[in-house]
């Protein structure tokens, strides 16, 4: 049992109260996650690069990069985000905590809950918190690139809940990455297109409203659904190892 697992034990166990154990397991991954910094470096500077190197590749050209840069920054988060998946469960799963989590008489889909929001948290922020230096770069004005990372805000975490899915029924499987990208680049396509598409109406003087609506609705039903669906497939996952 690795260092990271061991510290896991002690505070989720027997008589714990279920919001103790997910603050427990939140905490661990944040810490583990300090320790690993080139898993937090790598999907944010991938972000950076993606909408950085966009305009070399495409156009320049002013009226181009503000019709299509928050479109552009979308898609660079979605990635950003899928590219860290496959780490969502894979370092537990190789020291043997993850085993423990699914054996502790906590909810199972609790701790996966907050095995995500710590993803979020590490992962999809700094990508919100980015986004407005971004936005600057392809020329975006000041009401798109707030209404911008509102919508990255909302969104990221319906990202990495969805994700969290596809990680667990990829987990320990040969070419999972690959996998993982096929089983959840479908899923992510509507958070994608009312991402843009909010912006888009923000810029044309439009009303948001509804698509923020739909937005949230999107991040209710994925954290009302996404950890028991993650939860039962963490179960099958480590059955089949």
């Amino acid at each position: 049992m690795g260092s990271a697992g061991g510290a896991l034990i002690k505070p989720v166990e027997q008589g714990v109260s279920p919001l103790s154990a997910m603050g427990a397991v939140f905490g661990r991954d944040v810490r583990v996650a300090f320790r690993q910094r080139q898993d937090l470096l790598n999907p944010l500077l991938f972000f950076v690069m993606v909408v950085s190197l966009f305009p070399l590749g495409v156009s320049p050209e002013v009226s181009f990069l503000q019709q299509s840069g928050a479109g552009i920054l979308w898609v660079a988060a979605l990635l950003a985000v899928l590219l860290s998946l496959d780490h969502l469960f894979r370092h537990d799963f190789d020291d043997g905590t993850l085993e423990q989590l699914v054996l502790q008489p906590q909810p199972l889909f609790l701790l996966v809950l907050a095995k995500t929001l710590a993803h979020w948290m590490l992962t999809g922020l700094p990508l919100v918190i980015l986004a407005p230096v971004l936005g600057v770069m392809v020329h975006l004005d000041g009401n798109s690139i707030a209404i911008l990372c509102l919508t990255l805000l909302i969104g990221t975490p319906v990202l990495s809940l969805i994700g969290s899915i596809g990680a667990a029924l990829t987990l320990g499987l040969r070419s999972a990455g690959v996998l993982l990208s096929l089983l959840i680049i479908p899923l992510y396509i509507p958070v994608l297109i009312f991402g843009t598409g909010t912006v888009a109406a923000a810029a044309e003087g439009a009303p948001v409203g509804g698509y923020l609506a739909l937005m949230g609705a999107f991040l209710v039903l994925a954290l009302t659904l996404a950890p028991f669906a993650s939860a039962a497939a963490l179960r099958i996952s480590l059955s089949n190892s």
